[in-house]
């Protein structure tokens, strides 16, 4: 099929209303805890701590970041970009890993932001142009269909990042999501 999606081999999807929530929240507590504020996200030092905790080496690798949002999250909470539609959909940058590019993916009135990141996940995880998978999903919302679908990827480096461990034994690899946000919050490891 000729006009099927063209993938980078190395894609991130993240549900912006979840990341939202986990940076709200650790922002909230660690600042109270810390007794100071915290610095605003730097959105392509966060991707590219993500990415580094994916195993991606120096090199000329695309990475491909997909942002499924609906109406109450076209904006990512303290940090720099943040409009989804406006400031980050079509533009790219590098650095030593490669070249980084944004899509914001907006959740029509048909369909749940949800409902989007799962059939995203499914063209995502099917697709043979993918060799390396990063996925940020809104786990207490529809985890469970999100590690289903997971558990049946073969031949692809996965790596979802969480808040809690999963409920069950699981066989892709998953990481805290809390320490790379901790990292570009600027938050020290001796302040802690």
């Amino acid at each position: 099929m000729s006009d099927k999606i063209k993938l980078s081999e190395n894609v991130m999807l993240i549900d912006a209303a979840f990341l939202n929530f986990v940076t709200n929240d650790l922002k909230r507590h660690f600042e109270r805890m810390l007794n100071r504020s915290l610095q605003q996200i730097d959105l392509s030092q966060l991707v590219t701590y993500l990415a580094l905790d994916a195993g991606l080496a120096e090199g000329d690798n695309a990475v491909q970041i997909m942002f499924v949002y609906d109406r109450e999250s076209t904006h990512l909470t303290h940090t720099t970009p943040a409009d989804l539609k406006t400031e980050l959909d079509g533009v790219a940058f590098k650095n030593s890993l490669g070249e980084f590019t944004f899509a914001g993916v907006p959740s029509a009135e048909m369909v749940t932001r949800g409902e989007l990141f799962l059939d995203l996940l499914n063209i995502v995880a099917d697709s043979d142009d993918v060799k390396r998978l990063v996925v940020v999903s809104f786990n207490e919302e529809y985890g469970d269909k999100v590690t289903a679908k997971l558990r049946m990827v073969q031949k692809k480096q996965l790596l979802q990042f969480r808040m809690n461990e999963p409920d069950q034994v699981v066989d892709y690899r998953w990481e805290f999501l809390a320490y790379p946000l901790m990292q570009a919050l600027g938050i020290r490891s001796e302040e802690l």
